[in-house]
């Protein structure tokens, strides 16, 4: 499931299309493994020592890339938290996945994992609470410096040629429309 949803994410941004929204193909696509993962989850986060580190980064993709589903990734956040405590998960997978939810939910992130186009045209980290305490607990995690993170979302923006949106105010608008549609908000 994860291997295709990286093909088709890959197929996507080489035409062009990926960036022009939420692709329906890509949408169609996530629903299905976060449906198919959901049935998988019965006895909890998967461990590394089950499935292996492969399949349980796998799971974790699902699931980061479930957007369209608040309830489901609400639902394995517990799972992936409870695993994190037991020490059978990594934290990072958990800082990425809160700090989705957290955005969706149109809250600021904890850990500065989450990008999108700034104003200016520039991917940027979108607002992160405390802000200045976020390399401390980028580094608790063993996340890279945000610095390092900044650099390598703007490289992978330009070699998948992804643009800003041309109409900031129209993208943040169906943005928006989009997280009620679903309820984020």
């Amino acid at each position: 499931m994860a291997e295709e949803d990286k093909r088709v994410r890959a197929e996507l941004a080489r035409d062009g299309s990926l960036f022009g929204g939420y692709h329906p193909r890509m949408e169609a696509l996530h629903v299905a493994n976060a449906h198919a993962l959901s049935d998988l989850l019965a006895d909890g986060w998967p461990k590394a020592d089950e499935v292996g580190e492969d399949g349980q980064e796998a799971a974790w993709l699902i699931v980061q890339h479930a957007i369209g589903l608040p309830r489901f990734q609400r639902q394995c956040r517990e799972l992936l938290q409870n695993a994190v405590q037991r020490g059978e998960a990594p934290a990072w997978q958990l800082a990425m996945l809160t700090d989705r939810i957290r955005v969706l939910e149109g809250r600021p992130q904890l850990y500065g994992t989450q990008f999108d186009w700034d104003e200016n045209g520039v991917m940027s980290p979108l607002p992160i609470e405390d802000a200045p305490s976020v390399e401390q607990r980028r580094a608790q995690l063993g996340l890279e410096p945000l610095a390092q993170a900044m650099s390598r979302h703007r490289l992978n923006a330009k070699e998948s040629g992804e643009l800003p949106p041309q109409d900031r105010s129209r993208y943040l608008a169906e943005q928006e429309a989009w997280l009620k549609r679903v309820g984020w908000r």
